[in-house]
């Protein structure tokens, strides 16, 4: 007599595939206290440039893998370390991430002429210091800039981002938003 076999997986929720990113720009060599705690749960740190120094590089290295570009106030080394733009698919999503980048109607030439050559589904820039997330309908994408992470330049908030890739699409986008004066 033959017996059947069933064979069956329980799901652990974190195999799933979905990750969880943490987004920064311009933090100008300055980690603040809270960005530990708001991207604990992320999988990947991801910094679109003006890092600033080797010891940010390293105090984000020691919370998360992480993604970066170098930006235009970094100097030789993360130059060396970092590329100018960088292209990457993750759960499905094609990302390109460059630090001076503008954001919808307004990309810079280098920005522009990358976004039609490789279409990504969501494009990161930083540089302005502002936030921003704009769907561009013309390019069939997403603009992210997460704002100035540091407390160097003319923003009064210091932001940060964190969102869930999720089949391919940005869902669950959440906002760290704190009064640059205040260091808690």
């Amino acid at each position: 007599m033959q017996a059947n076999i069933i064979y069956f997986w329980i799901l652990n929720p974190s195999s799933i595939l979905m990750k969880k990113i943490g987004l920064l720009s311009d933090t100008h060599g300055t980690i603040h206290p809270r960005l530990k705690d708001f991207f604990r749960d992320c999988d990947e740190i991801w910094h679109a440039g003006d890092l600033g120094n080797e010891a940010v590089v390293e105090q984000l290295e020691a919370i998360k893998p992480l993604r970066a570009v170098y930006g235009n106030i970094d100097g030789n080394i993360l130059r060396k370390d970092f590329p100018e733009y960088a292209l990457f698919e993750i759960e499905g999503l094609r990302v390109l991430m460059i630090h001076i980048g503008g954001y919808p109607g307004h990309y810079s030439t280098m920005a522009r002429e990358l976004i039609k050559k490789y279409r990504p589904g969501l494009f990161i820039s930083g540089h302005s210091h502002i936030l921003k997330v704009i769907p561009d309908s013309k390019n069939d994408l997403l603009h992210i800039n997460p704002g100035a992470a540091g407390s160097s330049g003319f923003h009064k908030n210091i932001t940060m981002v964190r969102f869930t890739i999720n089949k391919g699409r940005v869902e669950d986008l959440d906002v760290l938003d704190i009064d640059r004066n205040k260091r808690i």
